[in-house]
């Protein structure tokens, strides 16, 4: 049985209901304390907002989008490059001083989940597999950086916060990676026992004579 979808409105509720959280001071600054939460807690949360938004908007919207994002490869590259710009460590200082940059912070995240909500389907499996292939490393080696570098490289944030946030950025692009790799074979699987059922109906089909 087929589960119902929720509707455009109870998308957009929901991501404003979501925006008034993490944008809530009490919300925002506890997650902002740590540098874990700061980019494993709030950031995939606003990315989710935007991506409940991108679910949101009109028919007529996105298929004016999908125009300028053929097989979604403009959505995920700008997707890539706003994650990129977001892991550097500079960004998650200023954003902490700069009001200025946290709302830019904000807005770039929102863009990046709806951006990958509107792109995602239409890439297909070679251009996931390219973004995959390209934000994945990316995240390991940032990762790897934040573990393994004897120095903050954030002022506001405590040496050992950043090697946690290391350590689970290289776990969690491993099991992002091996998710992707299983889904990636069950599809692959499915299409071959499609077609070969597909051709096994067409040779049991009676020949017109």
């Amino acid at each position: 049985m087929k589960r119902p979808t929720p509707s455009r409105g109870a998308m957009a509720l929901m991501a404003a209901a979501l925006l008034c959280l993490l944008a809530w001071p009490g919300v925002r600054h506890g997650l902002e304390a740590s540098m874990t939460r700061h980019m494993l807690v709030q950031y995939p949360l606003l990315a989710l907002a935007g991506y409940l938004l991108a679910a949101a908007l009109p028919q007529r919207w996105t298929v004016r989008l999908h125009r300028w994002n053929a097989h979604g490869i403009s959505g995920l590259f700008a997707a890539a490059l706003m994650l990129a710009i977001l892991m550097v460590p500079r960004v998650l200082d200023l954003a902490l001083v700069d009001g200025r940059i946290e709302t830019l912070k904000y807005l770039a995240l929102l863009a990046c989940g709806a951006a990958i909500g509107l792109s995602w389907r239409p890439a297909g499996l070679l251009v996931q597999g390219f973004f995959l292939g390209n934000a994945l490393p990316m995240m390991a080696v940032v990762g790897n950086l934040y573990e393994t570098s004897p120095l903050r490289v954030c002022n506001a944030y405590l040496l050992d916060d950043q090697a946690r946030l290391g350590q689970m950025l290289v776990w969690i692009s491993a099991a992002i990676a091996a998710a992707w790799f299983a889904w990636l074979v069950r599809a692959l699987m499915q299409r071959d026992a499609a077609a070969l059922s597909g051709d096994a109906a067409a040779a049991t089909e009676p020949t017109a004579h």
